[in-house]
């Protein structure tokens, strides 16, 4: 220094070293920006905010209980102005280039950092966990996409104007990975946030103005409570609702716009119950730290069951102890829950579970110390329902088979973690778990790039990667035309499916000489339905009885489901070209009986023979399509930032159920059977009510195939009384329906309740579905499969 007459060794700077002027208060950027707003954050319609008089108003307040700001509730006449806006705004972002949407992707990134810490800290107060880093890679990621799309992505169009809708308690990078991607295909977007999200996604939305954004091409609309979600659906301007968050709001939302018309992805990723399992070829002391650092989280968005293997199990519940001595206690959501976790850990210790603490638990409010409940048992209510708070239930098996039936045991498929130094066993078992993303020897990994579907009860759609961009896009030609706006119709959901089917005979009434009586398929024979009853089958003008078909009912739904669980497993895992081998011998099957099924057709729909052996002639090349199909689209390798690898597979959904449509009875066929097929899954078919016979009469040429019994079902009858059956059936994962406007509203109402995937359109709309195109082999093989990505970290 300058002048300085005394030399100090570094040992001396060191000790003398004082502390720097204090920091500001880390929310003094955010506190800023909400002064300058009042503290009341408005609306923000048409590429600026709005504050309409007379709106009531929501509070949000940090977690210490002060105030942060308040947010209004949108009216009606701020939706319907909304959904105008966006509706232009589509115009003018859909217009623009992909290189073009490219480029303002990428000036938010930008942007975004020079107001990192605005946006940082504004996360912080409001309890919305998302960095900006994490903001920066996921724009980065979606305007390479944007850059993309025509090139890579053909054949297929923006859905329009998308509401991205999500729950007070998910996080702003879940509500960010619906509204991005949306974006970046050319859609026009409505965000309706929840209570925490709902301060930074208006700050995001006046930003991404700011970048160049279409004025209406991002808004966003706040409210009290989910039913606003509903209400932006209900406007005729929307093309789409993307959900996020927990469960009871997600069936809230489906059940709200049933019969309207609207597709509605759901993914239901607060709440979930996720696998954290250690092996004894684990890095302990690895796996111990990583458990402590996800499982007792101040606010975590799923509840963790920590599987250890015998072995080892004295080792971990060593070292957690010793980990957990330091911990300090949790503060729970409010005190209302401390009465929930109270009861949680008294039911475990009657059921002789022992509890590892840091400290004794406080006597009353709304702390509490992290805790592992060591000798739970899967059925424990604390394992099967977790209440909230930093409980973690301890459960341990013995073999491999053991862990992974432990880690499927939860309804709820959203994630697993897996630690093991044995790659082999890594691999075997994250094949295994019915999980959308599996982590090896790591944890909490996210990145767009990684295809995350949610299995069983979580979720109905893919989010991340190429894959995610789908659920935003529609095939560009008419093979799929988007489904026309309607009103709801009022019904009584407990009544539909009862009536009874029409022109109804017992099949042992029939005389020698009445026209042929056909029977259904299931589990591999050709039988009579369980009713014992029959359908009369007449032409299209009336007139005299062609046949009988079976009228099935739920025995037989139930019957063939239970066939089809147990040969799935088996051939999805048999090789793709052994499947394709079988869809060959079906469609030499199918050659076989050419004259045969053309004549049924041809009788039945009032056909020339001529036209009707041109559709078994599409019909056979679609089965060789789907053959061919079976071995050339498959998942791959991930290019990460990070260091370690990734990978995406696709996977059969399970048991799928078919409502077949009228038109081109069997090319329809064909093309749903083969797509299910193809991809292993399992298929129960309810053919045609009008046309059955050609279904029928496939049954010859599935038994003369090499297909494994019980794979395929066949089961004839009223279609909205199997439709019912097979929606409340629980092992159905997926229903492709083709029937009335009332089908289609009570598969909207019902399915959310079992989380059940829906490709559903209405029969008397269906002229626009050419079933000739090759696009529909695309499509239909999206709907197949639901995707799971594997992360191996390296060092």
């Amino acid at each position: 220094m300058a002048g300085s007459t005394t030399t100090k060794t570094v040992y001396d700077i060191f000790r003398s070293m004082e502390c720097g002027p204090a920091a500001t208060p880390s929310s003094a950027t955010a506190q800023a920006w909400l002064d300058h707003h009042s503290r009341s954050l408005g609306l923000f319609i048409d590429g600026k905010s709005v504050c309409p008089a007379d709106r009531q108003t929501r509070c949000l307040a940090d977690s210490k209980g002060a105030n942060v700001c308040s947010t209004l509730c949108a009216a009606e006449d701020d939706v319907s102005q909304c959904a105008s806006s966006a509706v232009n705004g589509y115009k003018a972002w859909s217009g623009m280039t992909c290189y073009n949407r490219a480029k303002v992707l990428l000036r938010l990134v930008s942007v975004l950092g020079q107001h990192t810490k605005c946006v940082s800290e504004l996360c912080d107060l409001c309890e919305a966990s998302c960095s900006p880093s994490t903001l920066v890679r996921l724009l980065q990621y979606y305007s390479s996409w944007a850059q993309l799309r025509d090139t890579l992505i053909t054949d297929w169009t923006p859905l329009g104007v998308v509401a991205v809708v999500v729950s007070d308690d998910c996080s702003l990078y879940s509500l960010m990975l619906k509204v991005l991607p949306s974006l970046a295909m050319g859609n026009s977007i409505i965000i309706v946030p929840g209570r925490s999200t709902a301060p930074p996604a208006l700050l995001l939305a006046q930003l991404f103005m700011g970048a160049g954004l279409p004025a209406g091409a991002l808004n966003v609309l706040t409210g009290s409570d989910m039913s606003l979600g509903a209400r932006v659906a209900q406007n005729p301007g929307i093309s789409c609702v993307a959900y996020c968050g927990n469960k009871q709001d997600a069936v809230t939302l489906c059940q709200a716009t049933a019969g309207m018309g609207v597709s509605v992805s759901v993914f239901p990723c607060i709440g979930a119950t996720c696998p954290f399992i250690i092996f004894e070829s684990a890095d302990i002391d690895s796996a111990v730290d990583g458990v402590i650092e996800t499982a007792f989280k101040k606010k975590k968005e799923v509840n963790w069951v920590l599987c250890v293997q015998e072995s080892v199990l004295d080792s971990v519940v060593a070292r957690l102890r010793l980990r957990v001595a330091g911990m300090k206690c949790v503060g729970l959501p409010s005190e209302a829950d401390r009465v929930l976790v109270d009861a949680a850990v008294q039911e475990a210790q009657q059921q002789g579970a022992k509890l590892v603490q840091s400290c004794a638990a406080p006597p009353s409010g709304a702390l509490y110390p992290p805790t592992v409940i060591c000798g739970a048992v899967p059925s424990s209510p604390f394992v099967v329902s977790p209440s909230p708070g930093p409980l973690l239930p301890l459960m341990t098996f013995r073999s491999n088979t053991e862990a992974v039936t432990l880690g499927n045991h939860s309804p709820h498929g959203l994630a697993a973690s897996v630690w093991t130094e044995d790659l082999t066993l890594a691999l075997e078992t994250a094949k295994s778990l019915s999980v959308g993303s599996v982590w090896v020897n790591s944890h909490s990994v996210s990145d767009p790039c990684l295809p995350v579907s949610g299995h069983k009860d979580s979720g109905t759609c893919t989010d991340g990667g190429q894959e995610g961009l789908y659920q935003f896009l529609r095939p560009s030609r008419s093979s799929s035309p988007p489904l026309p706006r309607s009103s709801p119709v009022s019904m009584d959901y407990t009544k539909f499916g009862t009536a009874a089917s029409p022109a109804i005979i017992p099949d042992d009434s029939d005389p020698a000489s009445a026209p042929k009586s056909y029977q259904q398929f299931v589990g591999g024979k050709a039988c009579k339905s369980e009713s014992g009853c029959s359908m009369a089958v007449q032409p299209p003008g009336g007139g005299s009885v062609l046949a009988y078909c079976p009228d099935g009912g739920r025995k037989d739904v139930r019957n063939a489901v239970e066939a089809a669980t147990k040969v799935q497993p088996g051939w999805m895992k048999k090789s793709p070209s052994a499947r394709a081998q079988s869809l060959l011998s079906l469609a030499k099957g199918l050659e076989s009986k050419r004259r045969d099924i053309a004549v049924s057709i041809s009788i039945q729909a009032g056909l020339s023979v001529e036209e009707a052996e041109k559709e078994v002639d599409l019909s056979l090349a679609r089965l060789s399509d789907w053959a061919a199909y079976c071995d050339k689209i498959r998942g791959g390798t991930l290019p990460m930032p990070q260091s370690g690898s990734a990978f995406s597979i696709p996977e059969a959904l399970g048991v799928v159920g078919l409502v077949l449509p009228d038109k081109n009875p069997l090319l329809s066929m064909v093309t749903l059977l083969g797509a299910a097929i193809a991809t292993g899954n399992a298929v129960i078919m309810v053919p045609s009510q009008k046309y059955p016979l050609a279904a029928l009469a496939f049954i010859q040429v599935i038994q003369a195939s090499d297909l494994p019994a019980g794979l395929v079902n066949v089961i004839s009858g009223s279609r909205n009384q199997l439709t019912v059956a097979l929606a409340n059936h629980s092992v159905i994962k997926a229903i492709w329906y083709w029937g009335s406007a009332e089908g289609c509203q009570y598969l909207q109402h019902t399915s959310p309740l079992k989380t059940l995937r829906l490709f559903r359109q209405k029969e008397e709309e269906d002229g626009g579905k050419d079933w000739t195109h090759p696009s529909l082999l695309e499509e239909m093989w999206r709907n197949a499969v639901q995707w799971k990505s594997v992360w191996i970290p390296t060092a």
